[in-house]
């Protein structure tokens, strides 16, 4: 993987976007679930040439947004951690993300919705499932138990297909703007 300026900028500002979301939406249970990350993912499958870099970059935004949470929760400055136990299975999960935006590459602007609305889907479905399974004081191992998470987290969905309508089309009008060369949109 060639690391190079417009790599490290992008990467630098899709940061800075997830942590600013993370201190500001995280703690407002009402926006939980509003995060960037989904959309980080699909864009770095769409844009960044290089398929390393591309799974590095979503993954390098969201640890270093954890870390600096955790760094504020460690000085009573944020009121929970960034560092949790599940945290490797959320990560994992999120490059399902990335794999829909590799599919997504030169794909009309239906199909970006279309996508925009199959990332959070994937990983609402995949990430509750995982919370069922791995969670045995949460929800019974039962069809309603299953049933109950799902229905527990659909605000979390719903914040989180908004969430990604609305930083995607940010981040890629940011990054042209970046970039300044629309005939070129590919990084790494």
């Amino acid at each position: 993987m060639k690391l190079n300026f417009k790599f490290i900028s992008v990467t630098f500002i899709l940061v800075l976007i997830t942590t600013l979301s993370k201190l500001y939406f995280s703690t407002k249970l009402s926006w939980s679930g509003f995060s960037p990350i989904i959309a980080i993912a699909l864009f770095a499958g769409m844009m960044v040439k290089d398929k390393s870099a591309s799974f590095i970059m979503p993954l390098l935004s969201l640890f270093i947004s954890d870390l600096i949470i955790e760094a504020l929760y460690q000085f009573k400055l944020f009121p929970f951690q960034g560092l949790y136990g599940y945290q490797i299975l959320n990560y994992t999960l999120l490059l399902f993300s990335t794999l829909i935006g590799f599919i997504l590459k030169g794909k009309s602007y239906k199909a970006l919705l279309g996508g925009a609305f199959a990332a959070p889907t994937l990983f609402f479905i995949l990430s509750n499932f995982s919370l069922w399974v791995t969670q045995n004081n949460m929800y019974t191992h039962s069809f309603n138990g299953l049933l109950t998470c799902y229905i527990a987290a659909i605000p979390f969905y719903a914040h989180s297909i908004g969430a990604t309508l609305f930083f995607l089309p940010v981040i890629l009008l940011t990054y042209n703007y970046i970039t300044k060369n629309e005939g070129s949109i590919l990084i790494a």
